[in-house]
């Protein structure tokens, strides 16, 4: 006869907390992505992630808890992205990659935009943003007579475009958007604009070759 199974205990029962935490917020990002936050069902959000519902409300406090969480999330992976030593251009194409890689994420940034009645509350990461800029300018990565605010606006713009309209992105390059040969491209052509953005006599790299 087997012998009963026991309930995890200390840092088994962590580590199993964790992973639940994780599989819920992996669901979320897929769940909001695809409806939008009011459509998204937290019903739906648990079978996705294999667990019982109730552990939303346990871990998350509901579905306000759950999405306020998958915005830390965002926050904890993007943090070491914006570091202030690094160069503007890697900065962006992070930004790109890492907008493929969570294009759920991407996605409910534009259903957000497109169906929420609500003005977006204040959020300090993106004056955040728009300081580094300004931090960057006076450093010399930006001409100084443009806007941090106007050029962070275009900027981000360029990073959620092959997620938000990839049929426009195909329609342009030819390219589907979710290819490797598109980003590559993509990506290089981003660095080419970032560096631009410094003004003339500013050392641009290497142009890539396009056949």
């Amino acid at each position: 006869m087997n012998p009963p199974r026991r309930s995890p205990r200390g840092p088994d029962r962590k580590r199993d907390s964790e992973r639940t935490r994780e599989r819920l917020l992996e669901a979320a990002e897929i769940e909001f992505g695809e409806h939008g936050y009011a459509g998204a069902r937290i019903s739906a959000i648990a079978r996705r992630a294999g667990v019982n519902q109730q552990l939303i409300s346990y871990y998350f406090d509901g579905k306000e808890g759950l999405f306020r969480a998958l915005q830390d999330r965002w926050k904890t992976i993007s943090g070491p992205v914006t570091a202030a030593d690094r160069p503007l251009a890697e900065v962006v194409t992070d930004f790109l990659r890492m907008n493929v890689e969570h294009r759920s994420g991407a996605r409910l940034l534009a259903f957000s935009g497109l169906t929420d009645t609500e003005p977006m509350p204040d959020d300090p990461i993106f004056a955040g943003m728009v300081d580094d800029l300004r931090r960057r300018q006076e450093a010399g990565e930006i001409a100084a007579d443009l806007d941090p605010a106007y050029v962070m606006l275009v900027l981000f713009g360029a990073v959620l475009a092959p997620t938000v309209v990839p049929q426009v992105a195909r329609q342009f390059t030819g390219l589907a958007a979710d290819s490797p040969e598109f980003h590559q491209r993509y990506a290089a052509q981003l660095e080419l604009l970032v560096a631009r953005l410094a003004g003339p006599g500013a050392p641009s790299p290497e142009a890539p070759e396009t056949r």
